[in-house]
């Protein structure tokens, strides 16, 4: 006789019973997945969009500009052709609007520009806040720099530049036109101080006829003779940490923003770790480059030996 445990019914009732339990596992698991499902927690905070601070202050002037006018959110949404929830968003600060739209705004309201001064400031603030390292303005750091530190290991620093030079370098009137306004600083009272770098190279590199390097030349000593402006001639060689040319440019407040010239164009830095290291270049350069009296003297002489 068999046993009960190898008994051929008793064996198929054992199957059955562990699928059925199989079955109501699987069932299980499921459920409580879908349960899971849709009790999910929501994410840390309300969960609502982040609001920028940025965008809140422009909203605002939005707002305030409506507001003056005695329109409604629906009404000047109307005007400018879009639906009153984004005129709502736009002035909550939910989203930020095309530059396109903020002049309709200021047209539709009358506000005088207001809007759109306000549309630029925004898009400042949010270059400083968003991308501390990359995209700023660095003309506008410049222009209103207290202190302003360049190395120039190709060409004639810009501002230095005289027209002639930079025209042949930029060819387009608007962009030379450009470069001659940058240097309306170069008189502003009080001027930054300025202490320029430039490799000996620079001095023989011909940009142009003879005739705009030795101007260009001229005008290099008559700079370094005015208060604040201080020329260096780095003669060619080696200097340990120079790879490319760079303008370090301090604020009033003493903040700093560094401009390293690269192979596809330029790119501006706030990392303090970045602006040390190019600061310690800078001493370096200062140290080991010729003083501005002989820097003069050997200016003097490359104009006499090479662009006479």
């Amino acid at each position: 006789m068999l046993s009960n445990d190898h008994h051929p019914a008793t064996e198929a009732r054992t199957l059955s019973g562990e699928q059925s339990i199989n079955h109501i596992r699987v069932a299980a698991t499921g459920a409580l997945l879908a349960s899971r499902r849709r009790t999910a927690v929501p994410p840390t905070g309300s969960g609502r969009p982040k609001i920028d601070p940025e965008l809140v202050g422009f909203g605002t002037v939005v707002k305030r500009c409506r507001e003056e006018t005695g329109l409604k959110q629906g009404q000047l949404a109307d005007l400018v052709n879009v639906a009153r929830s984004y005129v709502s968003h736009v002035e909550c600060g939910r989203t930020k609007c095309r530059r396109d739209f903020a002049e309709r705004v200021d047209n539709a309201l009358n506000a005088e520009g207001k809007i759109l001064e306000a549309w630029d400031d925004l898009l400042e603030q949010i270059k400083l806040v968003r991308y501390p390292t990359h995209f700023v303005a660095f003309p506008k750091v410049e222009a209103s720099a207290d202190q302003l530190r360049v190395y120039e290991l190709y060409l004639v620093y810009g501002l230095f530049q005289t027209e002639a030079y930079a025209r042949v370098l930029l060819v387009d009137d608007d962009a030379v036109a450009t470069r001659m306004k940058r240097q309306v600083l170069l008189s502003r009272t009080p001027r930054p101080m300025i202490s320029v770098v430039m490799e000996e190279s620079v001095l023989h590199r011909q940009v142009g006829s003879k005739d705009v390097m030795r101007e260009q030349l001229e005008y290099l000593i008559e700079l370094s003779l005015r208060e604040g402006i201080f020329l260096q001639i780095a003669k060619t060689g080696y200097y340990r940490g120079v790879r490319a040319s760079f303008t370090i440019a301090t604020q009033a407040d003493r903040s700093e923003v560094g401009y390293v010239v690269k192979a596809t164009g330029g790119e501006t830095t706030r990392d303090p770790s970045e602006l040390s290291k190019i600061s310690e270049v800078m001493h370096t350069l200062n140290a080991q480059s010729l003083n501005t009296e002989d820097s003069r003297a050997l200016i003097r002489k490359v104009i006499e030996e090479r662009w006479t």
